[in-house]
């Protein structure tokens, strides 16, 4: 008899300690909310600087327009949103007579990358931008073309080991805790204050997806306090996506909203959402991407998008490469600002972001 009792207390503890630490219809464990940051970082700390206050003046375009100076793109995938990027460098390139000598895509293949780096190097640069996917092998190549003398600018990744000032111009990238606080507070605005919300999260040592998430709660928590976070749930894989949404939908069935890390993530919530039957829930992400805007486009469950502006950080990489060439002072991490999506929205937003029209069959579900 007593070897059944403590049989069963050990399967009832086991079932205690596998449960989440709260649940619907219980009090929420306390957060300690002295851990956020209300501001956006670099990946060291830095504190940002607007990308509106990188210019050039008059004088110094003359100079670079006089110069010739040759641009090297080297992009590490294709999407919608590096279109935009490199839409916005060519166009600034254009204005400033600087020559784009290449184009690249990694296909977020890291060697892929360094062997775009190693072989640009023939065309001689006298800029590089790039995102870097590996921090280690991006040093390594793009040490290459710094002992060349040429002037590398980032995008969001800072290479291991690199001396803002002497190893890069610069980092820009996206305004991070502006794009989490506008994520809270459209799902504030859907919930109407009230609700409860399961949070997605990226579940790796990133800086840029790190604030993001981190903005979302911290918003959530400090200016909603009738929203209750029932569920925080880590991811690292895309793929995993739809699962881990099915198994929040599962557990916590009258969810009003999901947040997820970055758009094809969101597209996963968006299938279990649907999978399930769920209308009701309000699935909302960062970054811009079609089938998302589709979703919303149609009245499903994507509700609302976070996203930046490419083409605008496309310009502002140049204009860092080119201040960099005439020898100014460059800030060591530089944001750009973000805007707003809903259904009400979506044409002029994405014109806003990616600087060109709303695709036809996206404009076609609006109607």
């Amino acid at each position: 008899m007593k070897k059944s009792i403590v049989l069963i207390l050990a399967i009832l503890l086991t079932i205690l300690m596998t449960l989440p630490l709260y649940s619907q219809g219980t009090k929420e464990a306390a957060v300690d909310t002295s851990q956020y940051v209300y501001e956006t970082q670099g990946p060291n700390g830095e504190a940002p600087t607007d990308y509106s206050n990188v210019v050039l003046s008059d004088e110094e375009k003359a100079t670079v327009k006089q110069s010739g100076y040759k641009v090297a793109i080297l992009m590490h995938e294709s999407s919608d949103w590096v279109n935009a990027v490199i839409a916005g460098a060519r166009s600034m390139s254009r204005e400033l007579n600087m020559n784009v000598v290449a184009v690249t895509d990694a296909g977020q293949d890291p060697n892929k990358q360094r062997t775009d780096i190693e072989t640009t190097l023939a065309l001689n640069p006298d800029i590089i931008i790039t995102l870097v996917l590996d921090p280690v092998s991006g040093s390594v190549a793009l040490k290459q073309a710094i002992d060349k003398g040429v002037n590398v600018v980032l995008i969001s990744n800072l290479p291991s080991n690199f001396t803002h000032g002497k190893d890069y111009a610069g980092i820009v990238t996206d305004d991070l805790f502006q794009m989490g606080k506008s994520v809270a507070d459209m799902i504030g605005t859907y919930l109407d204050g009230e609700g409860e919300v399961a949070l997605m999260f990226h579940d790796a040592n990133y800086y840029v997806t790190n604030q993001r998430d981190q903005a979302v709660e911290a918003v959530l928590r400090r200016d909603y306090p009738g929203i209750k976070i029932v569920a925080k749930r880590g991811i690292v894989n895309a793929n995993d996506s739809e699962t881990l949404a099915s198994a929040i939908l599962t557990q916590y069935p009258g969810v009003d909203a999901i947040y997820a890390p970055w758009d094809v993530l969101a597209e996963g919530v968006v299938a279990a959402a649907r999978t399930a039957g769920n209308k009701d829930v309000g699935v909302f992400t960062i970054d811009l991407g079609a089938n998302n805007v589709m979703d919303m486009a149609k009245g499903g469950n994507m509700k609302g998008v976070v996203a930046d502006l490419p083409f605008v950080l496309g310009e502002s990489l140049v204009k860092m490469g080119a201040l960099s060439m005439l020898g100014k002072e460059t800030p060591a991490f530089v944001t750009v600002p973000a805007i707003s999506i809903t259904k009400e929205n979506i044409s002029q937003a994405w014109k806003q972001s990616l600087n060109r029209d709303l695709p036809s069959e996206i404009s076609q579900a609006l109607k």
